[in-house]
């Protein structure tokens, strides 16, 4: 009898000839075998999801958990598994207390409403930032000046972070993205920043402001509906999730755009908003910075794709192959799913997750992506890119991808 084959381990290198595509074994994973068995950092052997229609299937099945507590669940590493259990939010949890009633308390702050009433003051700031830049020596890198700042003084006003602390977070919230990390690091940073969210939220009980942490004082913490340390990790779940994928798609959206001159140019050539809207729906497929795949623990027996997966056996949903999947994104007209297309249909992706799960901030990184790729090529006709792709170092040692930074010029 033949030995089974070793399960493939998980997560699995990059070309570093094609920065902007999912790992090549991954994409062979998908035609050859696209629900199996792969080995991740502590030995388990979750299983490995990969089609569009596959992934819709589990994170719409009713069995399924984000439970992070769970034994089964496949945590991404041993430090983002201390920092959830430190400071688990409803995000990682499921049912009507845990996780659909404390979403129901932030999701008016979100509303697509909401959000577009902020474009012209995220304009404002996309606009300054953009000043700045022109003003100032060239080269510049575009991740320090530009694609970290719009989304991170977005979500600071919205909660009521004094931007002063920026830096404090910048850092802090980098041991969560960072493969190296220890699970020592993850839990020093999560205590120093629940102290510091903690902190405003005391404050804001007496000395309320029209922000989210004021609201979130005035009618849960002060009438003791919740306490300071629940408010405070549902604060650093929006804190650290609103700038950090956002800003890599900012700087990444950019380079991609930079190395396809003529999907760029129908962006530079067009004052349509739909198209726009169209452009960051695209990239957000195509770049689908939420790599390390969206993780999930069967809550009973369900077949997915012809495949049983039994009660408590990890899934981990690798959403950067189901967004190149041809059977989801090609149709009459548009190029192959591994070529960017700004007139590609493309809102089915999957980078906000699906289901009951999927991201509460969307609306407002919308927003931010429509301001910004409608402004960045229209303000600086002549952006391009100071060093060789190849040249640019990417996020490969972090869970959210992206570039550590991005020279350009103009």
């Amino acid at each position: 009898m033949a030995d089974t084959p070793a399960a493939p381990a998980f997560p699995m290198e990059r070309d570093a000839r094609c920065p902007f595509d999912p790992p090549p074994p991954l994409l062979d994973l998908q035609r050859s075998e696209p629900i199996s068995r792969v080995r991740i950092w502590n030995g388990s052997e979750p299983w490995l999801v990969t089609r569009h229609e596959d992934i819709r299937a589990v994170l719409s099945h009713p069995a399924i958990s984000s439970d992070t507590d769970n034994p089964g669940y496949p945590h991404q590493s041993a430090a983002i598994q201390a920092r959830r259990k430190r400071a688990k939010s409803f995000f990682t949890s499921d049912g009507p207390v845990e996780h659909d009633e404390p979403r129901r308390v932030l999701a008016r702050d979100f509303t697509a409403r909401r959000m577009q009433a902020l474009r012209e003051h995220i304009q404002g700031i996309t606009d300054k930032l953009i000043d700045d830049m022109l003003a100032g020596p060239k080269p510049v890198d575009l991740v320090e000046a530009f694609a970290l700042p719009v989304p991170s003084l977005m979500i600071c006003e919205l909660l009521g972070v004094p931007y002063a602390e920026q830096d404090s977070f910048h850092r802090l919230t980098k041991a969560f993205v960072d493969r190296a990390s220890t699970p020592e690091d993850t839990v020093a940073a999560t205590d120093q920043l629940l102290d510091l969210l903690g902190g405003l939220l005391d404050q804001k009980v007496t000395q309320p402001a029209d922000d989210l942490l004021s609201r979130l004082a005035q009618d849960q913490l002060k009438p003791g509906i919740r306490s300071r340390d629940e408010l405070a990790k549902m604060a650093l779940l929006l804190l650290t999730a609103g700038h950090e994928t956002s800003a890599n798609m900012i700087a990444l959206g950019t380079a991609a755009l930079l190395t396809h001159p003529e999907q760029l140019e129908k962006v530079r050539a067009s004052d349509d908003p739909e198209l726009i809207a169209s452009t960051v729906e695209e990239l957000l497929r195509y770049l689908t910075v939420v790599h390390s795949g969206l993780r999930r623990v069967a809550g009973a027996d369900m077949e997915i794709g012809g495949q049983l997966i039994r009660e408590g056996e990890g899934i981990i949903c690798a959403i950067d192959t189901a967004n190149r999947d041809a059977a989801a994104f090609v149709t009459d007209g548009t190029l192959p799913a591994d070529d960017l297309d700004v007139t590609r249909p493309a809102r089915h992706h999957l980078a906000f997750s699906f289901g009951v799960h999927q991201c509460l901030g969307q609306q407002l990184a919308r927003v931010e992506l429509q301001v910004v790729f409608s402004t960045l090529f229209r303000r600086i006709p002549t952006l391009a890119l100071a060093q060789p792709l190849d040249e640019t170092d990417f996020k490969d040692d972090m869970s959210i991808y992206g570039a550590h930074s991005l020279l350009v010029t103009w």
